[in-house]
């Protein structure tokens, strides 16, 4: 019998290649070698009636590439139309906003589309995946895309991993990003540092040290490596949780209640699961590890890594 999460991957799959024109086997599988499905309409419609896709992630597009692809088409024409549909009687792009703005960039009036029919879901999920597969799409594009959808279509992040076949540590490890401070994200979108870089961050909690530490990054150019040492080292240094005050001694007198191994295995596993971890051992042997988490998102994220068969290996030494 076939599953429910089977089907909705089926039906989303048909969703996608037929809104893109590509044919279907029994199966629901694209047919290799095929081109658009016959009896697709192409317009020439005005750059002027096409509105712009209102589930477009990308905020930010390389002018030198619109204005390089502009060239191509005065040159070559358009090879591809752009995909549209229609919304309260306007044309609206679906699919194409790189080839629209180099139409418009070359002084050209028309281009050619296709009109689909598509609701907004389906057309947000395209959009998500069409630029998933662009390397070029900053961290920040990714992980906002993800958070409207999941914010206007009132599900869960396993439910949009199901949908756009992808695992859920994806969506969970770009969301996560957004925890940052405002500046760090500016600055991850921009490329000053990296997504490795800001995944390092996460642990710190604290957003003026955050964005101190990304700072020094910017500026000595660390690698993701040095970051997370550094990262390690600061974790070391406890904090009390009301004040946010160091308390030197009461950490001194802490550290020499635990074991250099269990400090070690404490703080990588903090960096493993990127956010607080406490280990509690008596003489005997016995005792507990405490994993914190600030909301149910953070809880899914967690539980995500301690239940996967691919859950990180903590390598401490003997």
């Amino acid at each position: 019998m076939t599953s429910t999460a089977t089907t909705k991957d089926r039906r989303l799959g048909k969703g996608l290649a037929a809104l893109l024109g590509t044919p279907l086997d029994e199966n629901g599988n694209p047919i290799e070698g095929e081109g658009s499905a016959s009896g697709i309409e192409t317009l020439e419609l005005s750059v002027d009636e096409v509105e712009n896709n209102p589930f477009q992630p990308r905020r930010e597009f390389n002018q030198d590439e619109i204005a390089s692809l502009a060239e191509s088409i005065k040159n070559h024409q358009q090879l591809q139309p752009i995909l549209v549909r229609i919304v309260d009687g306007r044309y609206q792009l679906i699919s194409g906003e790189r080839r629209l703005r180099a139409t418009i960039h070359a002084g050209l009036s028309k281009i050619r589309a296709e009109v689909r029919e598509a609701d907004d879901r389906l057309v947000a999920e395209l959009a998500i995946i069409e630029n998933l597969q662009r390397k070029d799409l900053n961290p920040i594009e990714k992980a906002l895309s993800f958070k409207r959808y999941i914010q206007e279509h009132k599900c869960k992040q396993d439910d949009l991993a199901r949908r756009l076949s992808i695992d859920r540590s994806t969506i969970a490890n770009l969301m996560r990003l957004l925890e940052l401070p405002q500046q760090i994200l500016d600055w991850l979108s921009a490329g000053e540092i990296s997504a490795g870089h800001a995944r390092a961050l996460l642990p710190i909690g604290d957003e003026e040290i955050q964005t101190r530490t990304a700072r020094k990054i910017m500026e000595e150019r660390w690698s993701v490596r040095a970051t997370e040492s550094h990262v390690s080292e600061l974790l070391k240094a406890e904090e009390d949780t009301e004040t946010g005050k160091k308390v030197i001694n009461a950490t001194r007198q802490k550290r020499r209640q635990i074991s250099p191994q269990i400090e070690a295995m404490q703080q990588e596993m903090r960096m493993v699961f990127g956010t607080k971890v406490e280990i509690k051992s008596s003489a005997r042997g016995r005792g507990k590890i405490t994993i914190h988490f600030t909301d149910s998102d953070e809880f899914e994220r967690l539980r995500e890594i301690l239940t996967a068969s691919g859950r990180p290996q903590l390598k401490i030494a003997g």
